[in-house]
């Protein structure tokens, strides 16, 4: 198995690092991710400017190569200049936060996992739900455990798989529950804030979701406790709604 692993908080960032140690047990593991952190950019591809590339070596041993360009730009140029073939599946992860929910639209680790269902190869990405105090090696392990599954079991093209994981023991996680993605808005809230020059300016941010019991939805099976595992389709058409579109008189 040749697995190609990005992210998007960079190369260096300790979530790649966790999740290169668990996949490199299952087969060779390529790593092309972003020389910097490039969270919350989305599905962004670098055009107006040149790909800068770096071999990376960690703990004294040769890691992977950084890129100066997104998480999208790393599956892209892997394949189109790094790798002599497709990988047989790309991972993206792990990301330091969840990707639950409407996040999925603004996140570069996710993209990552899009980029290459968009190429047709079956993808996953792999998120911590925290921002302080990770412990990745569970989610590690999870990770390593759906790239298995995902290989074993096929996925429908164009379809990859988002994975949230609580930071928490394996012993305090209750389930791993199948959900779809949940639609509430985040980060509508701004904070007026002024600068050292009186400048009044504004920090976007957000509310944590209300726990609610409904676990078929991703954010709320993930805060009450449980690994989510939602599938992802590139299509975004309202196929149901195309035939009565067609009846406007457009």
């Amino acid at each position: 198995m040749h697995i190609l692993l990005t992210n998007d908080d960079g190369i260096y960032a300790e979530g790649i690092y966790a999740l290169y140690l668990q996949l490199k047990k299952l087969g060779k593991v390529t790593v092309v991710a972003p020389a910097s952190e490039r969270s919350s950019i989305g599905h962004a591809i670098t055009l107006a400017h040149p790909i800068w590339h770096k071999e990376v070596r960690r703990k004294g041993l040769a890691f992977g190569t950084s890129i100066s360009g997104t998480p999208a730009d790393c599956v892209k140029f892997a394949v189109g200049v790094l790798l002599k073939k497709k990988p047989d599946i790309v991972v993206s992860g792990i990301n330091l936060g969840h990707n639950d929910g409407c996040s999925i639209f603004y996140s570069g680790t996710v993209a990552g996992a899009r980029e290459g269902a968009l190429m047709g190869i079956p993808s996953l990405a792999v998120s911590l739900a925290t921002f302080t105090n990770p412990d990745y090696s569970y989610s590690a392990k999870i990770g390593a455990k759906i790239t298995r599954l995902i290989m074993k079991e096929k996925l429908p093209k164009g379809t990859f798989l988002n994975v949230n994981v609580p930071n928490k023991k394996a012993s305090q996680i209750k389930g791993i529950k199948i959900t779809r993605q949940g639609l509430l808005p985040i980060h509508g809230t701004f904070r007026k804030r002024k600068d050292p020059g009186q400048r009044e300016y504004y920090w976007m941010t957000g509310k944590m979701l209300v726990r609610k019991k409904d676990n078929v939805i991703d954010s709320n099976a993930l805060n009450n406790g449980y690994v989510t595992v939602t599938p992802i389709q590139s299509d975004q058409t309202n196929h149901a709604f195309l035939k009565k579109l067609e009846d406007w008189d457009i």
